[in-house]
């Protein structure tokens, strides 16, 4: 096997791995599925194209995460933001049956809600660790910064988070 298949499995490998958890990324932040679908497509799309070229990537995960963060943003820069209602109109149906699932629902959107009021650097590390799982290795390779700033943020940002949702 040449270089460039070993490149090619290996690229393969990680489109198995993390395209569904790329999809999940992108869905949270856009909130739309078809968006969310095209930014993951276009993610390994432009991430193939990088590496096709030549130019060599040290950690695919984290460069993957990096290029689907950017797309975010340009699709921000784009686009208005889309309601909830909107998201029921295209077909999300988050329906809920039981008492349990209503509980852990009506959680899930309050921490969801105090998520949103955090400062963008708190929310972002907070959904990269625990929302895509993330190590404090990928998201310090994603951000440019040091492992150990990562976990001090990541600890302040969970601070914050338990303040607003403890009463």
């Amino acid at each position: 096997m040449d270089q460039q298949d070993k490149i090619r499995t290996e690229f393969i490998k990680a489109y198995d791995e993390l395209a569904d958890k790329l999809f999940n990324h992108c869905f949270f932040k856009v909130s739309h599925r078809e968006a969310a679908k095209d930014l993951v497509q276009e993610t390994f799309t432009k991430s193939w194209k990088h590496i096709a070229s030549g130019k060599e990537v040290l950690n695919l995960k984290a460069f993957l995460y990096k290029v689907a963060n950017n797309l975010v943003i340009d699709h921000y820069r784009r686009t208005k933001d889309v309601s909830l209602d909107a998201l029921r109109e295209d077909g999300f149906d988050h329906s809920i049956n039981g008492g349990e699932e209503i509980v852990v629902a009506a959680e899930h959107s309050r921490v969801l809600s105090v998520l949103k009021k955090l400062p963008k650097a708190h929310r972002e590390i907070i959904v990269w660790r625990f929302v895509d799982g993330l190590t404090p290795k990928d998201i310090a390779e994603i951000s440019g910064i040091s492992e150990n700033a990562v976990s001090v943020r990541l600890n302040r940002a969970m601070k914050k988070l338990r303040l607003r949702i403890v009463p």
